[in-house]
């Protein structure tokens, strides 16, 4: 499909600080922190909620009463009469909210439409599933959270076994992730630079972090929450987490929590929206893959590929991409595959370093695509990353001058 009904509005997006497993975010219910992060975000740009006709929520983790989706967050945001569907898939989740948005406003069933993303990986629900017809009646039970990262429920492998089974099949040495780890990080710092300028374009920094309750203010966080300072030395030291592997603690993400939001619209309120209106944001297309089971940093390439083919483009085309790498594998893999400079991938920051927060993960990417391409004097930008089972979900997006 080419979507050619619709923008993104320059600056009509969002992000939280990515806080630590266990962090400054670990008591806050994800979805009603997120509709309290969007009512100040739609304040300080201005941004009525009744300029909204259709929203999204993105979610992967249970949280208290979640049954109830879309509708919740988006009455407490103020859009009192906008439904929408919950979406969860899980690491491409935010592309896919996304997704849904742009596909409802380019076949003109809305005209503005919020995507929301939220997820908290701390204190993860534990699950019991009634079972009368087993033993004794006995159900089943997870931790939704850290059970679910280590059983892929068909072969019964970790994600982490993921990776290490793509980095055999191409050789992908423990020096090689480790070097792609530290540049990286180094990227990351480019987004520090002059007082966060970087991440001050989407992000409210300092950022004020309310009770549980959401009465009163309970910390602040200058940024992210649970960069470790990473040099050469200290990676040198790690050794990899499985007997015979490759991968170390250093070159994987982390889990993390916080929420993210991107608003769609028809051309003409993008422009009413956006916070310069001759910066135009159009998203030209997506697309989705899966790979063989156990191979899951692969599955990016195949969904590349696809989401260029959308938007009849070839990767030469391409200033810069952004990717979801839960481990340094992801872009070694993918920059063999497609021949992309590494050192084009993931400039200011990727997952590697900030965390993975499950359903915000991608969009957050996306948001930082966007500014990368807007400081760069427009052009176009790719994002991809993989998704538990072995997929992954990839879109093209350009900017452009008006």
């Amino acid at each position: 499909m080419a979507f050619e009904r619709l923008e993104i509005p320059y600056g009509a997006y969002w992000s939280t600080p990515f806080a630590k497993w266990q962090g400054k975010l670990q008591s806050l219910h994800s979805l009603q922190f997120a509709a309290h992060v969007a009512r100040d975000e739609l304040k300080r740009r201005n941004i009525a909620p009744t300029a909204f006709d259709f929203g999204v929520l993105g979610l992967t983790i249970n949280q208290f009463q979640s049954f109830y989706g879309a509708p919740w967050p988006l009455y407490e945001i103020g859009l009192t009469s906008v439904a929408g569907p919950t979406i969860s898939q899980a690491c491409a989740t935010g592309v896919r909210a996304l997704m849904t948005a742009a596909t409802e406003i380019q076949q003109g069933l809305a005209t503005c439409a919020l995507a929301l993303t939220a997820d908290r990986c701390s204190n993860g629900p534990h699950l019991y599933y009634p079972a009368p017809s087993s033993p004794g009646g006995t159900g089943r039970s997870e931790d939704q959270v850290l059970y679910n990262f280590s059983h892929e429920p068909v072969g019964d492998h970790s994600m982490l076994q993921t990776a290490e089974n793509v980095a055999s099949r191409l050789g992908i040495t423990l020096e090689e992730q480790h070097d792609v780890t530290l540049q990286r990080h180094e990227q990351y710092g480019q987004a520090l630079a002059h007082e966060r300028a970087f991440q001050r374009r989407y992000m409210s920094l300092p950022f004020s972090v309310p009770r549980f309750d959401f009465r009163g203010e309970a910390a602040v966080m200058e940024g992210d929450e649970g960069i470790v300072e990473t040099t050469a030395e200290g990676l040198g030291k790690l050794k990899p987490v499985m007997n015979d592997g490759t991968v170390t603690y250093g070159s994987q993400t982390r889990p993390a929590d916080g929420n993210c939001a991107i608003i769609v619209a028809t051309p003409e309120k993008a422009r009413d929206l956006a916070s310069n209106p001759s910066v135009r944001v159009r998203v030209l297309g997506f697309g989705q893959g899966r790979t063989e089971l156990g191979y899951m940093p692969e599955a990016p390439v195949i969904a590349a590929r696809r989401a260029l083919s959308a938007a009849n483009l070839e990767m030469g085309a391409i200033k810069t991409v952004k990717s979801h790498n839960p481990f340094a594998v992801n872009d070694i893999a993918f920059s063999r595959a497609t021949d992309f400079p590494l050192a084009r991938m993931n400039n200011f920051g990727c997952s590697l370093v900030w965390g993975h927060p499950q359903g915000p993960t991608a969009m957050r990417g996306i948001i930082e695509l966007i500014e990368e391409l807007a400081i760069g004097g427009g052009g176009v930008g790719l994002f991809q990353g993989c998704a538990a089972g072995d997929s992954a979900m990839a879109a093209v997006i350009q900017v452009d001058d008006r």
